[in-house]
């Protein structure tokens, strides 16, 4: 009778959820929107930053200057004074201000090393960081090349041959996409399990529960095969139809075997669901819940930045995160066409870490229903 009750109860939580129509909005949204947002709409490179330009010596040079800005890395240059540039800068509209000098042209054929200056909209991070190394090396180029009387570089003693592997476009879609499925995965996870018992809370249906030939054992894991499921399908769905389809992602390794890892996230992240659940007493507590845990579990896992680049102490604090162990698995696996005989030791490590908070949210589902009863 045990697999029937979880089977049983398991479509009981799917017949719920269809009738829920904020949480199925959010998982169309989720994957669908989210994902191609996350691909399209926030650039990782320079892409059409705003530059303004002072020029106070209208030399040949300074023209070429200006000329050199141009999309996609630049928006067009705008031809302003010394205060159109400060009121630029003060409101914001210009990410770049670049200020040629009078007598530019002539101190730089007389060999006097003039000096350019660059102001920064510092707040603009993603931006300036990358964009001041862009407008340095444009205009260092151009005031070369107009020295020499051509454009090019002397041949180099040595050359360098970059290739760049598993993407060779370098384009910023192939890895975000993959990344905020991976954080779709972890976020649906979650909420959908400890919405779930908290909304049985809410409304009563958990007494009913207690009055039936069911165990905790039984309740919990229909919630997390049902909510599993939900997350799993809309997971396949999404890699083929967005991913593949709309964004034209390469997938270079197995399907299967990719979402047989996310099946076994969906093991790890419904039982820290279900775990939630039991610590808020209602969904505005759950929602300040979800903030304090899905933030680092997104933001340190490794897709956001490299997890060599962090403090020692958070890698290792971080292993015991499940979507840590999956954005290793994931990217070696869709990017590189890594098999199970590489990826094994994230499948080991997600399903003990699975297998814990498992064990974790049962004692503690079970001491709520203990004290309800």
């Amino acid at each position: 009778m045990r697999a029937a009750n979880i089977l049983y109860l398991g479509i009981k939580e799917l017949r719920s959820l269809a009738r829920d129509p904020v949480m199925l909005v959010l998982i169309i949204y989720a994957f669908s929107l989210a994902i191609y947002a996350a691909a399209e709409a926030l650039p990782q490179t320079l892409n059409k930053a705003p530059i303004v330009i002072v020029d106070e010596d209208r030399s040949p040079l300074s023209t070429r200057i200006s000329g050199a800005f141009y999309p996609p890395y630049f928006v067009t240059p705008v031809m302003i004074d010394q205060a159109g540039m400060d009121a630029q800068m003060d409101a914001g509209l210009a990410t770049f201000a670049l200020n040629i000098p009078p007598d530019f042209q002539r101190d730089v054929l007389a060999g006097r090393a003039p000096v350019l200056q660059l102001n920064v909209d510092a707040t603009r991070m993603s931006q300036a960081f990358a964009g001041s190394g862009y407008v340095q090396a444009i205009a260092t180029s151009e005031v070369r090349e107009f020295v020499q009387g051509y454009r090019g570089n002397a041949a180099p003693p040595a050359e360098l041959i970059v290739r760049a592997r598993f993407n060779p476009l370098l384009q910023d879609a192939w890895f975000g996409s993959v990344m905020e499925l991976v954080n779709s995965i972890t976020m649906l996870s979650i909420v959908l399990t400890g919405a779930a018992l908290i909304r049985e809370r809410e409304h009563g249906t958990v007494e009913h529960l207690l009055v039936m030939p069911v165990t905790p054992f039984e309740i919990m894991t229909s919630k997390v095969w049902a909510m599993g499921l939900v997350v799993l399908i809309a997971c396949g769905l999404s890699l083929f139809f967005v991913i593949e389809g709309t964004l034209a992602v390469p997938i270079e390794g197995s399907r299967i075997l990719f979402l047989s890892g996310a099946a076994l996230l969906l093991f790890a992240t419904t039982s820290m669901g279900i775990f939630l659940g039991t610590i808020a007493r209602s969904m505005p507590q759950f929602g300040l819940l979800l903030l304090l845990v899905l933030l680092p579990l997104e933001i340190l896992s490794g897709g956001t930045s490299p997890r060599e680049s962090m403090p020692e102490a958070i890698q290792f604090l971080m292993q015991a995160a499940p979507n840590t162990h999956f954005v290793t698995l994931s990217q070696a696996v869709l990017y590189r066409g890594a098999g199970l005989d590489v990826v094994w030791p994230q499948f080991v490590k997600i399903a003990v870490i699975g297998a814990t908070l498992f064990s974790l949210a049962l004692a503690r589902f079970r001491n709520t229903i203990g004290a309800m009863a």
